[in-house]
């Protein structure tokens, strides 16, 4: 991958392959400002005291926008709000930004992001397959992100769903460098982006600082988008390379070392073993790798304001911060510096975070969105069909609903449509993750965003053979989800729900609890929760009829679950007897179209095809 310097703010910065070209004693334009011209004084905290300057640099981030760009629910039809009265957007964060360039002087702050851009939202779908974009056609996060003027940005996981010519098409729109140092070109085994930039800011008074900024993405990339990346591209460890990256960016001249990162806080693995580099490891990178300065955390949707962690090989601290997601926060990194001996020294780092609940979106910004929100808010809320009575999902993560049972019907018959030979032949089953509870089917008329609240991931549908043996354990790791319980009684969902487990030490997601059925018979089962995990399934019957060990079944799973996602077992090596790369959202969304009509009744049954018991007895679970 060739060095060129973008146009806009990426201008400014000194890619990781023209830092080589600098190392190596070759000539280098001077760089501008940290916004690519210079700006009038600042309001920065610099300070003279003889021969020594200090001086205060503020770094921004965010992580996880996820398609986020104005302060909107698609699938509510109305302005976001959840029980914790969080707001979301670009819009939102461009307010945020506006306000600590006031507060700092816009030369002194920089603003970076941790990855998961482009997939998430209905307006991210629409411009991925509905309209998707071209040299003509700007996706809106880029066109927002430009106007705020990032910097910089890594590139996540989610930014592969929609394929490696899609991103490279969204990268090539940007006016900042995408980065991922741990991301390898398998046909040059050259870095598939940039690792690092360097960017300089100018103080008003004083030697230039430079800020190296090193991208890391997410190993399970490989996983998750196999179909997209396999042969393409490959996916390192984090913490290997940095320890390859960082002492290069000191040499060229970096003053203060800062990595985004597109990996959790706490080091835990939803693919177990099945790769060799963890999932989430911002912490271990931290503690491992000499020469950070800070960390701007991704992907686990959580909000850390300030972690500090000791670098075990320095003793010195390093400061993490994660804005949560969506938009919700902005990260604000303060780095004090101080000039001596010819050179700056970072002397201390805090972090806090921003809300954006407390600020109006940027008008500006919703101006410049007006056009392709209005087009993207036409097509979901366009009507598709009718149902015959409302469907909800609020209790699908404790008891069976029709909600579930018509993904599951959906997905079942799809892949049953496309087996061919023998395979044909073999009893199907799906399975389904209460992914969104906040979905609803209403009564009567139906619209794109009521179904696509449903599925709320851009996964696409395979057929894989599992024995009954395999499903039976496929269950039992599944029912991992659930707390244990002492006997029968009524209990609180929160009280059995969400357990905490060695690979998920805050809880369970409701997106690794699967609840699984059958097409043309129902696959029936207890949840036992007085039995230890490992031991809870009970009663399995297909059609009646106790499932065999060597009994054979073709699953239909998302292309997450069969890759390795959630660490479910027998899967990510079963054969796959039905992949063509359908999107299961859409398929839903086609399935209404064609069929017009909803009816339970044909998908499902009056009684419950699992339930959650204390040895025989069914529990009670209130919301």
């Amino acid at each position: 991958m060739g060095t060129t310097f973008r146009r806009g703010k990426a201008a400014a910065g000194l890619t990781a392959m023209a830092a080589t070209a600098l190392l190596a004693g070759l000539a280098m334009p001077a760089t501008a400002s940290a916004h690519g011209k210079e700006h009038g004084p600042g309001h920065g905290h610099e300070q003279s005291h003889g021969s020594t300057k200090d001086y205060h640099l503020t770094v921004m981030g965010t992580t996880d926008l996820h398609g986020s760009a104005l302060n909107w629910d698609y699938f509510k039809n109305a302005e976001y709000d959840d029980s914790a009265h969080n707001d979301v957007g670009l819009a939102k964060v461009s307010t945020l930004v506006n306000q600590v360039r006031a507060e700092k002087g816009a030369r002194n702050t920089l603003l970076v992001d941790a990855g998961d851009t482009i997939q998430g939202t209905s307006l991210a779908y629409y411009f991925a397959k509905v309209q998707p974009i071209s040299r003509t056609t700007i996706h809106p996060m880029a066109a927002a992100m430009n106007a705020i003027g990032y910097d910089a940005a890594a590139v996540g996981n989610h930014e592969f769903n929609y394929g490696i010519p899609y991103l490279r098409t969204f990268e090539k729109q940007l006016d900042f460098p995408l980065l991922a140092a741990n991301a390898i070109n398998d046909t040059t085994g050259k870095p598939a982006f940039e690792p690092f930039v360097i960017k300089t800011v100018h103080p008003k008074n004083g030697k230039p600082v430079r800020v190296g900024i090193l991208g890391l993405t997410n190993p399970g990339i490989a996983i998750w988008d196999k179909a997209n990346v396999e042969g393409k591209m490959s996916f390192g460890g984090l913490v290997e390379q940095a320890k390859k990256y960082v002492p290069q960016m000191k040499k060229a001249g970096a003053d203060v070392v800062l990595v985004a990162a597109h990996s959790g806080a706490d080091t835990s693995s939803s693919y177990g073993d099945t790769l060799p580099f963890p999932e989430n490891a911002a912490t271990l990178v931290a503690q491992q790798v000499p020469g950070i300065d800070a960390i701007l955390v991704g992907h686990a949707h959580q909000e850390i304001a300030k972690r500090v962690v000791t670098n075990e090989v320095t003793g010195k601290p390093v400061v993490l911060s994660e804005p949560l997601k969506w938009g919700e926060r902005l990260t604000v990194f303060d780095f004090d510096l101080t000039f001596a001996r010819g050179h700056w020294t970072v002397s201390s780092v805090d972090s806090t975070v921003r809300n954006s609940n407390a600020v109006p979106e940027d008008p500006k910004i919703v101006k410049m969105l007006a056009k392709d929100q209005e087009k993207v808010v036409t097509y979901v809320n366009g009507v598709i069909g009718t149902a015959t009575e409302a469907m909800s999902a609020a209790p699908a993560r404790y008891e069976d609903t029709a909600a579930l049972d018509f993904i599951n019907y959906v997905q079942a018959d799809a892949v049953k449509a496309g087996l061919t030979g023998s395979d044909a032949d073999l009893p199907v089953l799906s399975i389904a993750a209460p992914f969104n509870k906040d979905a609803a089917i209403p009564a009567g008329d139906i619209s794109v965003r009521d179904v696509a609240g449903l599925y709320i991931y851009d996964n696409t549908l395979l057929g894989i053979k599992l024995t009954g043996a395999q499903v039976k354990a496929y269950l039992e790791k599944s029912a991992e989800y659930f707390k244990p319980v002492t006997g029968p009684g009524t209990y609180a969902a929160d009280q059995v729900t969400n357990a905490v487990t060695p690979t998920a030490p805050t809880g369970t997601p409701d997106y690794n609890y699967d609840v699984m059925g059958g097409l043309d018979q129902p696959l029936t089962y207890d949840i036992d929760l007085t039995k230890p995990v490992g031991s809870r399934i009970t009663g399995l019957s297909y059609g009646g009829t106790p499932v065999a060990a060597d009994q054979e079944f073709v699953v239909a799973i998302n292309n997450y679950r069969q890759s390795g996602g959630g660490n479910f077992p027998g899967v990510a090596g079963a054969p796959v007897v039905y992949n063509r790369q359908l999107e299961i959202r859409q398929l839903l969304i086609d399935w209404v179209s064609a069929h017009q009509v909803v009816d339970p009744a044909l998908f499902s049954s009056t009684n419950p095809d699992w339930r959650l018991t204390a040895g025989t007895t069914p529990l009670t679970i209130t919301p």
